[in-house]
């Protein structure tokens, strides 16, 4: 089967015709491998727990073009994945204060994606063949897209503390 390589988060997948997102630029195969990692984790509650990550995560690699709402996308999964990773807040937590963050978003501005997103990608995600091993990939996968952004780390962080999160 012949593969394309994805133009958000470089990850190789098989050339397919079909959807994606509307702001958040990849090839479809991409946008497929995600859908199903999300099926996964919605249908069998083991996954569940990094749901909010392979989100962010996803997200994060793929930033598309500068708009307002991919601006405040990016901002806001940035934000998230920074509560989880370096405050060490559980998911709901880490959620709730993302969304007071939110208020703040249309104070956001563009950030120059990295030249590379993380190596993992979600098409890693998508290979796995257990909820141990799943789990254990989309936190190596959220942790690497968070430190492929680091040169933006404390422009996140400052939105925090706009937001009452310091």
């Amino acid at each position: 089967m012949e593969t394309e390589g994805c133009f958000g988060c470089g990850g190789e997948f098989p050339k397919v015709e079909g959807p994606v997102h509307e702001y958040m630029a990849s090839c479809p195969g991409c946008w497929a491998a995600f859908g199903e990692v999300l099926a996964r984790e919605y249908s069998d509650e083991t996954y569940f727990e990094v749901h909010r990550l392979s989100v962010d995560a996803y997200a994060v690699q793929h930033p598309g073009l500068p708009s307002r709402q991919t601006i405040q996308s990016i901002g806001v999964h940035l934000i998230r994945l920074c509560l989880f990773l370096e405050r060490d807040l559980t998911p709901e937590r880490a959620n709730d204060a993302m969304l007071k963050a939110g208020t703040n978003k249309s104070t956001f501005i563009w950030l120059e994606p990295p030249e590379s997103l993380g190596e993992i990608t979600v098409v890693e995600v998508a290979n796995t063949v257990n909820s141990d091993e799943h789990k254990i990939v989309v936190k190596e996968w959220a942790r690497g897209a968070w430190e492929a952004w680091s040169p933006h780390h404390q422009q996140v962080k400052a939105w925090m503390v706009e937001a009452g999160l310091d």
